[in-house]
């Protein structure tokens, strides 16, 4: 018995982050709208934040089993928001889902709500994440990791799927990089900074209620959070790129962050 909760212990920890226990599927390497509905449980960093009426305002995701992050712009509240881990199904209440409540929320002290510039805060949780099949945390992009453009990633979430309403299942999309330069082509060159990233205007784009949730890309098995949803066009033109806060930029602030909290 003990040797087999070694092992298994070991092998939870080898996996380590960014690999989940139940692959992802994901077509074309496939709105969100336009996208399709994730397998459940195959995007376990996955966050759904939501106030204490169960009603689902951002994503976010699961860094570490005290640490979430997400998009400044969410404004979350410590005494008002929950992170829910596990979740898939938002209308079936029998999921073996995670309630977690806030000790803080740590916002970076350069965010500009004008121009949703360093977007993004942490969310330290008051009880740890048990990690689980459907519940495990996303590796980080480091400081020098570079995803080319024209690399396929993912992004996740329930924002709107193009109707006015958010989607039962967690969605899912595949959508390429872009460089800085296409990204500023579409934007002006004084609006994307080097905190930002984007991706799509392929036909896919991600909505209102995907905000802070994740934009990971794979290499080797192993998936990495390289955007977070930040920010777009109002009406989620899929022919416009999305743009996302730059996490490989924001990477020295996360970590140290953490280490000081």
């Amino acid at each position: 018995m003990f040797l087999l909760f070694c092992c298994l212990a070991l092998v939870a920890s080898t996996l380590g982050c960014g690999v989940p226990a139940i692959k992802p599927q994901v077509s074309g390497y496939n709105k969100i709208v336009n996208g399709e509905n994730a397998v459940s449980g195959s995007w376990p960093w996955q966050v759904s934040l939501q106030d204490r009426t169960g009603f689902h305002f951002c994503g976010g995701s699961l860094i570490s089993q005290y640490w979430v992050v997400t998009a400044a712009h969410c404004r979350v509240s410590p005494s008002s928001h929950l992170v829910i881990l596990g979740e898939h199904d938002r209308q079936y209440n029998s999921e073996p889902i995670q309630v977690i409540y806030i000790a803080k929320a740590i916002t970076h002290s350069y965010y500009n709500a004008n121009t949703f510039n360093n977007d993004i805060t942490l969310l330290k949780l008051s009880s740890p994440a048990q990690m689980t099949s459907r519940v495990s945390p996303v590796c980080l992009a480091s400081s020098s990791t570079s995803f080319p453009s024209g690399t396929k990633c993912v992004t996740t979430g329930w924002g709107r799927t193009g109707q006015t309403s958010s989607p039962r299942y967690l969605q899912q999309t595949a959508l390429p990089l872009l460089s800085p330069d296409q990204c500023k082509s579409y934007w002006g060159s004084n609006r994307i900074t080097d905190a930002m990233i984007c991706a799509g205007a392929s036909g896919v784009s991600s909505c209102q209620g995907d905000s802070g949730g994740p934009l990971v890309c794979e290499r080797s098995g192993v998936w990495s959070l390289v955007g977070i949803v930040s920010w777009g066009t109002s009406n989620c033109n899929v022919r416009t790129p999305a743009v996302y806060a730059r996490v490989s930029y924001l990477r020295s602030w996360i970590d140290q962050t953490v280490a000081y909290n």
